[in-house]
């Protein structure tokens, strides 16, 4: 797959989940950054649902970032995160392209 740099437009950070010591004895739950880039996002069809008596909007999308030691390291476990909008999007699989330059985020925004 061919892809030129003008099509990477979006600017994507992804977080792990971290235990920081709260001076206690416990910790507190947060997010580290350990991986930035430049992305290309396709958006999917989206969807509604009914939690709690409210509507919950989902926006799934598929991401294609460059393939490299640190993006090999993200998991389900982390978040995405638009850097200009503060998207936070929930990683829902990581899979290598056919060519195996590139991998695709599978994500969802508006969901736990």
């Amino acid at each position: 797959m061919v892809m030129g740099p003008g099509q990477m437009q979006a600017s994507l950070a992804f977080d792990e989940p971290v235990q920081i010591p709260d001076g206690s004895g416990g910790t507190n739950a947060s997010w580290a950054e350990r991986y930035a880039c430049r992305a290309k996002i396709r958006y999917l069809r989206g969807g509604e649902t009914v939690q709690a008596a409210r509507l919950a909007g989902r926006q799934p999308v598929v991401v294609q970032i460059r393939r490299c030691a640190a993006a090999e390291a993200i998991t389900t476990a982390w978040r995405m995160r638009d850097v200009r909008t503060g998207a936070i999007f929930n990683i829902r699989t990581v899979v290598p392209t056919d060519d195996r330059r590139w991998l695709e985020v599978t994500a969802e925004r508006g969901v736990a």
